[in-house]
């Protein structure tokens, strides 16, 4: 009996750690190659501005924004009353929808906030590591 109570207590201890390892939820692309990505400054919440200032479309700078995406993690936000700092529009190519986030770039060295433009408004919260790479594509070439 002792044995059994000992393994339920190990099997609870190895839930509880699993649960807490969890990253939590992630953004996501198509999966399908990213063609190009593009970069307007926002006119705000629920609105993606076509008036496009950047167009980026080699490997590096596709790499440096899909990686930003998909491993921004979901987080409780009330960033809808601050207007984002940019659109970015995920193109994969003329077969595919594309995808339109908003985006709250970070200071240096900061997360930034990323949010689906169609969706429920939750936002994603990036790593410095990206808002760094994000802040050279971006502000460099503005």
């Amino acid at each position: 009996m002792k044995v059994l109570y000992l393994l339920l207590i190990l099997l609870g201890i190895v839930v509880i750690s699993g649960c807490q390892l969890n990253q939590g939820e992630t953004m996501v692309l198509l999966d399908e190659k990213v063609k190009k990505v593009e970069v307007s400054k926002s006119n705000g919440v629920g609105d993606i501005n076509q008036d496009i200032m950047l167009s980026f479309d080699d490997k590096q700078s596709i790499k440096i924004f899909e990686g930003a995406i998909r491993t921004a993690t979901k987080q409780e936000s009330a960033m809808n009353v601050v207007d984002p700092d940019f659109d970015l529009i995920v193109g994969y190519g003329d077969k595919f929808p594309k995808h339109a986030i908003h985006l709250w770039l970070g200071n240096e060295n900061e997360s930034s906030i990323l949010m689906y433009m169609v969706g429920e408004g939750e936002t994603y919260l990036t790593s410095s590591k990206f808002t760094n790479q994000l802040r050279e594509l971006i502000l460099s070439e503005e």
